[in-house]
């Protein structure tokens, strides 16, 4: 709840009074981030200290989904943030709902790279997945005088 409340006031500038429930997301966000901040930095730590083979994994599509249900759920934290959104008067389900997919991918290929992405961080490799993010994400794509024209889909 800490955590929460310090980024809806120093992160997002906002209080009780004025924050809209994409407000409270972001806030909720912030502060599953920042379980991840350790984690993350120990790794690289590690990475740099013990040089790894590392595998770089191209793909056109990662079609992740909504990542932040997930991420409470494996860092141990979906029933204390159940329970702090609960106690502050918000619907937990509601928040998870304003997360917008990235938009990263839409079909078999997309999901088969984010599912190699999770085993081979579920196997502790040293492991980066790299694409193309457009603005609008997914796109029909047309060549128009022999260039590459985009519209979102």
């Amino acid at each position: 709840k800490k955590g929460f409340n310090r980024h809806l006031h120093f992160t997002l500038v906002k209080d009780r009074n004025v924050a809209t429930p994409r407000d409270y997301y972001f806030a909720l966000a912030h502060t599953v981030r920042d379980h991840l901040v350790g984690r993350w930095i120990r790794t690289q730590q590690y990475y740099y200290e013990k040089d790894p083979k590392r595998i770089y994994y191209l793909s056109l599509e990662f079609y992740m989904g909504r990542t932040l249900q997930n991420t409470m759920i494996n860092l141990g934290l979906q029933n204390a943030c159940d329970e702090a959104i609960y106690q502050l008067g918000l619907d937990i389900e509601e928040l998870e709902e304003i997360e917008e997919d990235a938009g990263l991918g839409n079909g078999g290929l997309g999901r088969l790279a984010a599912c190699f992405l999770d085993s081979m961080a579920t196997l502790g490799l040293a492991a980066y997945g790299y694409g193309i993010r457009y603005e609008y994400g997914i796109f029909n794509q047309k060549i128009r005088d022999g260039w590459q024209v985009e519209e979102a889909d």
